[in-house]
């Protein structure tokens, strides 16, 4: 087998479904990973993670670098290895953990001078630095380094930070391919990059590919721009992209998102947000999403979710998981968190048999019409 390909066995609109095949494995897409921050999918053990159905995971460049350290990752075996997960994995850049967690950041040609979160030390991520570290880490996709900027910055500033990331698209991608044996196992995406922009999407789409990736990314939405925004923005940024590569919509969330963007050409997702909600009470069903803390779930018999199939909804109560979560019990975490992750990748599936059926439409309005969903 190739280190990677993709192929699309079936396409409705602008939607398709395909398959990613790596060394480590095939991906289903659409795809939705689950967040392995610190090299854990929290609450979870990885022989649960692809027993819900999860074909790949994402690992957190920021974190890893700062603790344990990717050189001590490397030593002890690479991130597979270490967190006994044997299957591909995603490595963001690093770059908007930068922004978001440091409060002391200066963003340079260079790279991006901060402080750690942990303990205030100093430290650099340039695009040589962040390819470094993914290479240390072992990682089966690698994302290119990128500046983040929110949608509300001016013009001026989403430019700039369009150009930059474009010039340290370039850095990345010559850092990638001096990376020896890596690079021969590994992929390596781009991240697009303009805002809501129009225009500077498409100029950044030509950068990237004229530097050539074997993925691209969606960037710098899921930032707080709502959901009407993201999708005006997804009408036509997707299309921009190269139709024979995977297209990643970073961060991006909430299963309605997911439905939206499926629709308008996205093949691969990640979000927080199903374990982190697991772990606060939160549990998404085909209803829309219920907070089991609530005191009406107290002698509530039924399964968190009658249509689902996952070993919590067959072998517990709403009544004992409202007890779990409210009593601060480690079990209430994890089995809500179990739970969320067989529903997000319930919808994968039922996505991309929509697709293959040609019936995407139909599945999506029915979807919405049942979810409600909340925000």
């Amino acid at each position: 087998m190739s280190r990677f390909s993709f192929s699309i066995s079936a396409t409705d609109g602008p939607a398709r479904t395909g398959t990613i095949a790596m060394l480590r494995g095939e991906i289903r897409t659409p795809a939705f990973m689950p967040v392995g921050t610190a090299a854990t999918v929290k609450a979870m053990k990885p022989a649960d993670v692809r027993g819900s159905g999860a074909d790949i995971i994402l690992g957190n460049t920021y974190h890893l670098m700062l603790r344990p350290g990717a050189e001590r990752v490397a030593r002890l075996g690479g991130l597979h290895r270490f967190m006994g997960w044997e299957r591909p994995i995603l490595t963001d850049s690093g770059g908007y953990q930068v922004m978001s967690l440091s409060e002391l950041t200066k963003v340079t040609e260079e790279g991006v001078a901060f402080r750690s979160h942990l303990d205030g030390s100093k430290h650099m991520l340039s695009p040589e630095r962040s390819i470094e570290v993914q290479r240390l880490l072992g990682s089966d996709i690698v994302m290119a380094f990128d500046q983040l900027v929110p949608t509300t910055s001016t013009r001026e500033e989403q430019v700039a930070a369009m150009e930059r990331s474009m010039r340290w698209a370039e850095r990345s991608r010559a850092a990638f391919d001096g990376g020896g044996e890596h690079a021969g196992r590994a992929a390596l995406f781009g991240i697009q990059q303009g805002a809501l922009d129009e225009g500077l999407r498409k100029a950044s789409a030509e950068a990237l590919q004229a530097i050539g990736f074997d993925g691209y990314a969606v960037g710098g939405l899921a930032v707080g721009e709502g959901q009407e925004a993201m999708f005006a923005c997804l009408d036509f940024a997707p299309g921009q992209l190269p139709k024979d590569r995977p297209r990643y919509l970073m961060g991006v969330g909430k299963p309605d998102d997911i439905v939206g963007a499926v629709e308008r050409g996205i093949d691969m997702f990640d979000c927080v947000l199903p374990t982190r909600s697991g772990r606060t009470g939160q549990a998404f069903t085909r209803d829309g999403p219920i907070n089991i803390r609530n005191a009406r779930f107290a002698e509530d018999e039924a399964p968190l979710d009658a249509d689902c199939a996952c070993p919590v909804c067959t072998g517990w109560s709403r009544a004992y998981l409202h007890h779990l979560v409210r009593s601060g019990e480690i079990l209430g975490s994890m089995l809500m968190t179990e739970h969320n992750l067989f529903f997000y990748q319930a919808l994968m599936a039922d996505l991309r048999s929509a697709i293959a059926g040609g019936q995407l439409s139909r599945f999506a309005d029915s979807f919405r019409m049942r979810y409600k969903a909340k925000g």
